[in-house]
């Protein structure tokens, strides 16, 4: 069977496979620079659990502030023990748990 290409018949599949490559690693690079979190971005997010911990505490009771900071504070141990297990190891391992737990206020 004849492959189909959109350059017709004396198109190069080695060439056209490099140029989707290529692509891909462009639409990747992009978006991992618009989901990218910073440091910044994770101490606010971090500033905001613990005023919504402080409101929740106070207008729902002290057990549901603490749910609040537990989930966090879970959310945060489960991702630190996946970096250890992946094989990052020390301070890195702690910052990109971190950011993953609180770096969702980059976009608030």
């Amino acid at each position: 069977m004849m492959e189909q290409w959109p350059e017709g018949s004396a198109a190069d599949p080695e060439a056209a496979r490099e140029r989707y490559a290529s692509d891909m690693r462009a639409s990747r690079k992009t978006l991992r620079g618009v989901i990218r979190a910073d440091l910044p971005a994770a101490h606010f997010g971090l500033g905001i659990v613990v005023v919504a911990s402080v409101v929740v505490g106070l207008f729902a009771g002290a057990i549901a502030g603490a749910l609040v900071a537990g989930f966090f504070t879970a959310l945060f141990l489960v991702t630190l023990a996946g970096m250890l297990l992946r094989g990052i190891s020390g301070m890195d391992a702690g910052r990109r748990a971190y950011l993953f737990t609180f770096g969702w206020a980059n976009w608030v």
